[in-house]
């Protein structure tokens, strides 16, 4: 399968969301709670091991991190949310820069919600799956570290979860991802091709 993503280059890291990149062109953010996997499947879609930095700690990102594939298209790396360690008016900080970027950034044409499968949709994360239907985003779920649970565990998650988007985000879309064996890999860049108008690219 084609990867456009392969020159994918980081451009600009900023903790305030009034401080982004012109807002013009077409981008897709990835949000999730700390540890939940974004940089990882940002690394994995784009095949660079370190494009976005990966760290055993939660709550490494800390920046909304911009990466850019081509001129005007976009990948976004939204601060890790929900971590504990952090204190209450860092957390609050962060929550209200993933609001204003959600509910304000014109360019923004989509967002990957990460949680991880053995943890799904807690309190924060349906916070998130609330914001972007009321700002009627296109949402697509990554279910990560799948390969942590057996496959009937993940199948049994992936249609729980499924069942509860009914009532979150109706429209939204969802997989199972793993960063360790790849799988879903495919899937989440159909997924992104086609919001960011790259499927009928050769």
């Amino acid at each position: 399968m084609n990867n456009p993503y392969q020159q994918t280059r980081f451009i600009l890291g900023t903790p305030d969301a009034r401080r982004a990149p012109p807002d013009e062109g077409v981008e897709v953010a990835f949000a999730g709670r700390s540890n939940a996997g974004k940089s990882s499947a940002l690394n994995v879609l784009t095949g660079q091991r370190a494009l976005a930095r990966i760290s055993k700690a939660p709550g490494r990102t800390r920046e909304i991190n911009f990466f850019e594939v081509q001129e005007g298209i976009r990948l976004v790396d939204l601060p890790g949310y929900g971590y504990a360690k952090v204190s209450r008016s860092m957390k609050q900080q962060w929550q209200r820069n993933i609001s204003t970027y959600l509910e304000t950034r014109q360019s923004l044409g989509g967002v990957i919600v990460l949680m991880d499968v053995r943890h799904p949709l807690k309190e924060i994360d349906q916070q998130i799956l609330g914001w972007c239907h009321a700002a009627d985003l296109l949402t697509h779920v990554l279910l990560t570290k799948s390969d942590k649970l057996k496959r009937g565990p993940a199948k049994a998650a992936l249609l729980q979860t499924r069942k509860a988007l009914q009532a979150l985000h109706p429209e939204a879309t969802l997989q199972l991802f793993s960063a360790h064996t790849r799988d879903g890999a495919e899937e989440l860049q159909r997924v992104l091709d086609e919001w960011l108008g790259l499927a009928a690219m050769p």
